[in-house]
């Protein structure tokens, strides 16, 4: 990383601090803390909201697991984020996203709102509703601002809850791809993303 990372345990142990990690360490429990939680813990604050944020975008929306992980390993993709993708992908395939759709979300140049019409060929590998999910997430990557019809084809699946929850997955995800390569937490700027192989059975 472009900084060393802060200590595992708190340098300046009040106990305040000490709770900021305690807390860390259960959200990601059973895993230890990560090297991106270490990165942030240069400033247990922030350290803190950002543990609240993902905590609440990772366990408490209605969206499925498949379209959480397809936008954000569309974001990795999108962002050269190696280490998000890494983290992500084999919970895509976890979720129930197929290894042939995570190879299309990973070769596939920036499309925005083309997505929809890639959506209406059914031999073009993605679901129209996981084609409608990319559109989203290639424009607020890029463009930041999302054409009515990307929005409009969303509502066939989504409620507004889940509209807001998916916008907010997105905002989030692409928050964390930036810090992760403004940083190089984890060293992995620069790899090459690979799909997982696929979990047994699946």
């Amino acid at each position: 990383m472009r900084l060393p990372y802060a200590p595992s345990t708190p340098a300046d142990p009040t106990p305040e601090n000490q709770a900021i990690y305690d807390r860390i360490a259960a959200r990601r429990n059973p895993r230890p803390i990560t090297k991106l939680d270490l990165a942030l813990l240069h400033n247990p604050s922030i350290a803190s909201g950002w543990n609240e944020l993902l905590g609440a975008i990772r366990t408490k929306t209605s969206l499925s697991a498949a379209d959480m992980e397809l936008a954000i390993c569309r974001i990795a993709i999108l962002n050269g984020a190696v280490y998000e993708w890494f983290a992500h992908a084999p919970l895509a395939l976890k979720g129930g996203v197929s290894r042939a759709a995570l190879e299309i979300v990973k070769s596939q140049p920036e499309l925005g709102s083309a997505a929809l019409k890639k959506g209406e060929d059914e031999e073009e590998g993605l679901s129209r509703k996981q084609w409608a999910i990319v559109a989203l997430t290639d424009q607020m990557t890029r463009r930041v601002e999302v054409e009515d019809q990307v929005m409009d084809a969303l509502k066939e699946w989504f409620g507004d809850s889940q509209i807001v929850e998916l916008t907010a997955t997105i905002a989030t995800y692409n928050c964390v791809s930036r810090f992760l390569v403004a940083l190089d937490v984890c060293e992995m700027n620069g790899g090459e993303f690979v799909v997982p192989e696929a979990p047994q059975g699946q």
